[in-house]
């Protein structure tokens, strides 16, 4: 099928790659003329494993394309994926807006019966908005619409989109339904096909589920560390109830760092508030995950105490390994925290993620983990990267004084947790 790809940041361009790669034609668009540029020669505007080499697999085989112009990008085009990342604010607000304001600007180029299909995260009703503006602005174009939750795993998003679990798909009738299963059909059969406002509604339920249970089972962590239980054996111990589940999202840990979870839970409150709907559980979830995002902070305070002028290791800076991306990280947050408490910040990543501006002068980068831990009075494990497993313990504890503490919330690195030399500190160990 011939497929126009609308918005080429993380999302985008993981799904030009991976159709191009199963072979269809595809002509990623997107205002941004540095960016196509970059993608035309194989450069994607963000770190993602195997992404690069897929781009340029499709480049040389000449079945994706990049273009910045609307008429070359659509041409014939059978089906129009929107897949622009929703921006949202330091307090998880998406501008949905400018999503519309960038569809608007190629729908008048668009074939009769194309398919617009919308990966955005958008509140529920958005697609009714769509196909409202659609019989206004071009009533006889006669396009369709319909919706797709993305799926994007950072770090994983090649292997998820092509060998997904499931797909939901939202269509308004059959013959659409026709179409989008040729597009999948290299990808997967397991296609769960609904009305679309139940599959925009399927994302801010699951989303929000998901936060739910993180918070959750951290608020369970919270009361362990004081009554001296541990949570990860009180997780065994949820996941071994059948009503429950091995695979339920109930790992004690860190604070969900906003983003994609946040801004569906803020969907569903804006929903409830505007039509005077009371959903306590819902409005409790960040509120519940802000109060969390304090542990570090707690713990730092009761171990250490004052840190002006005290030097801290903090190893992982990006939302999650695998990526170069500093937006919504926890890590940053914490990061922040610290200067602001005084404290002289020593950062490392194994990825090439450019530093805030903010921090320039004020928060020293090194080349190796161990560099960081040179004179530091603790480490807190930021981010989830392998290359911190292979540090041996050895290494650290002749790098740093007995009784050095490091703080892991989600006991990415517990072998240090059976050093003497070390004082481990993991979220629901008291």
């Amino acid at each position: 099928m011939k497929v126009c790809v609308q918005g080429l940041w993380h999302l985008g361009t993981v799904t030009a790659g991976c159709l191009a790669s199963v072979g269809h034609d595809v002509t990623g668009l997107d205002f941004d003329i540095q960016t196509i540029r970059n993608l035309q020669h194989g450069i994607p505007p963000i770190s993602e494993p195997g992404l690069s080499s897929l781009i340029e697999k499709g480049l040389h085989r000449g079945n994706l394309k990049f273009a910045s112009k609307v008429e070359d990008a659509v041409n014939d085009a059978q089906v129009l994926w929107v897949t622009y990342d929703t921006p949202v604010d330091e307090n998880d607000q998406a501008d949905v807006d400018f999503v519309f304001q960038q569809i608007n600007k190629v729908l008048p180029f668009l074939n009769s019966n194309t398919i617009v299909l919308v990966s955005s995260q958008m509140p529920v009703g958005s697609i009714k908005q769509l196909e409202d503006i659609a019989l206004t602005e071009c009533p006889d174009k006669n396009l369709s619409f319909a919706y797709s939750p993305e799926n994007l795993r950072l770090g994983k998003a090649l292997e998820v989109f092509l060998d997904p679990d499931r797909v939901i798909i939202g269509v308004r009738g059959s013959e659409d339904r026709l179409a989008l299963s040729k597009l999948f059909e290299e990808i997967t059969d397991n296609i769960a096909y609904m009305g679309v406002e139940s599959a925009e509604m399927t994302k801010h339920a699951i989303n929000a589920f998901l936060g739910m249970s993180i918070t959750f089972i951290n608020e369970v962590a919270a009361i362990c560390e004081i009554v001296g239980a541990d949570a990860r054996e009180v997780e065994v111990g949820l996941k071994s109830e059948t009503r429950i589940g091995p695979a339920a999202y109930l790992s004690p840990g860190a604070a969900f760092s906003g983003g994609t979870l946040a801004r569906d839970i803020r969907f569903l409150q804006k929903v409830g508030s505007t039509n005077k709907l009371i959903n306590p559980l819902i409005a409790a979830v960040v509120k519940s995950n802000d109060e969390h995002k304090k542990w570090i902070q707690r713990r730092m305070r009761l171990v250490i105490g004052d840190l002006r002028g005290k030097r801290v290791a903090v190893w992982g800076l990006t939302y999650k390994p695998g990526t170069s991306t500093l937006r919504r990280s926890l890590s940053v947050e914490t990061c922040n925290w610290l200067r602001d408490q005084g404290a002289q910040v020593i950062v490392h990543d194994p990825s090439e993620c450019e530093l805030p501006d903010n921090w320039v002068n004020e928060v020293e980068r090194v080349e190796t983990p161990l560099e960081a831990l040179q004179g530091v009075c603790a480490l807190i494990i930021g981010t989830q990267w392998p290359d911190y497993q292979t540090v041996s313990l050895q290494d650290i504890q002749n790098t740093t004084e007995r009784g050095f503490p490091v703080f892991d919330s989600n006991r990415f690195l517990s072998t240090l947790d059976a050093s003497p030399a070390i004082s481990y500190f993991s979220v629901g160990v008291g």
